[in-house]
């Protein structure tokens, strides 16, 4: 039975195109940005989210001096907002071939301490299963990632597991092993093995904060974080063949996964390396893209891409 006219507020239907803009300005938090992003004037995308936000009865961005960003409530409708637009690419991925779906470019990155050792193994064998899809590659911390991926400005990335959050697919590519890189005819040179606490006693070069390989080689001994800085030297910014460089000229020790002990630029008799002693640590490198991301052919094509027998360095 009717009771009188509903309460629920109508709202006209939303364009596409609409929701590009949107999703543009919650990324660039910029207006001009956002519409040199998606080619049209600054003031047609000003009208345009005004009229979301007239639609939606909400403000959706705060606007400040020199800059703009989504506000909380509207954070859930961004997300939604990018949902919709790539089940739009669904719909039109569906209608094309394989072949289609590996010919338009496909964006990856990954976590510094991975892109440098993986990437000229993977590359070449991406190209050769996919030789019409342009393949455009970052390398970043993983929390700038995580971002992109999650704003679309990255199909797919490489980082180092555990890797949380929502609406994400996370596949297994390899697993390796820590090793401590030590100078040429270093004291620990006659050991075997290496126990984490011996790191206490030797400076320790380890990369900046924000790197999360310099987290899983601070977990190897908790002690480490609070010991005087006279024994750490922390590289801001730096990579790990600054760390090599660093050993190699006899400043320091520091500990590389397996990856990178062996690189271009030095003979393997300018370094002693040493494993820990058991448990040896390791870390799992995975492939992490969004669950709604409309090409699974690329996606298989970047997973068998990686080298079965794993990255020997």
């Amino acid at each position: 039975m009717h009771n009188g006219p509903s309460s629920t507020k109508h709202i006209d239907t939303m364009t596409l195109t609409e929701l590009r803009y949107l999703v543009a300005l919650a990324r660039e938090r910029h207006f001009g940005h956002a519409a040199q992003a998606c080619n049209v004037s600054q003031p047609t995308l000003s009208a345009a989210i005004k009229k979301l936000e007239e639609q939606l009865g909400m403000p959706l961005f705060e606007r400040r001096p020199r800059e703009v960003v989504v506000t909380p409530q509207a954070e859930p409708i961004v997300t939604q907002a990018q949902r919709v637009l790539e089940q739009a690419d669904l719909l039109s991925q569906m209608a094309l071939s394989q072949r289609d779906q590996l010919g338009s470019p496909l964006r990856v990155g990954a976590i510094f301490t991975v892109a440098p050792y993986l990437f000229p193994a993977m590359v070449p064998r991406v190209r050769k299963a996919a030789p019409d899809m342009p393949l455009f590659i970052e390398e970043n911390y993983t929390h700038v990632l995580r971002r992109k991926l999650e704003h679309g400005e990255l199909d797919a990335i490489i980082v180092a597991l555990p890797f949380s959050g929502g609406g994400l697919v996370r596949a297994r590519m390899y697993e390796e092993s820590f090793s401590v890189l030590l100078p040429k005819d270093h004291a620990w040179s006659s050991q075997k093995k290496i126990a984490p606490e011996q790191l206490l006693n030797e400076t320790l070069l380890l990369l900046g904060e924000g790197h999360c390989f310099r987290d899983q080689v601070l977990e190897l001994c908790p002690a480490i974080d609070s010991q005087s800085q006279k024994n750490l030297v922390q590289i801001e910014g730096g990579s790990l063949e600054t760390l090599r460089h660093m050993v190699a000229g006899g400043l320091g020790v520091t500990v590389l996964p397996n990856s990178a002990l062996y690189q271009h630029g030095y003979d393997k008799d300018t370094f002693t390396v040493r494993p820990f002693e058991e448990p040896v640590p390791s870390r799992t490198i995975a492939l992490v893209w969004r669950d709604s991301f409309p090409r699974p052919k690329a996606i298989e094509v970047l997973r068998q891409a990686v080298p079965k027998e794993g990255l020997s360095g």
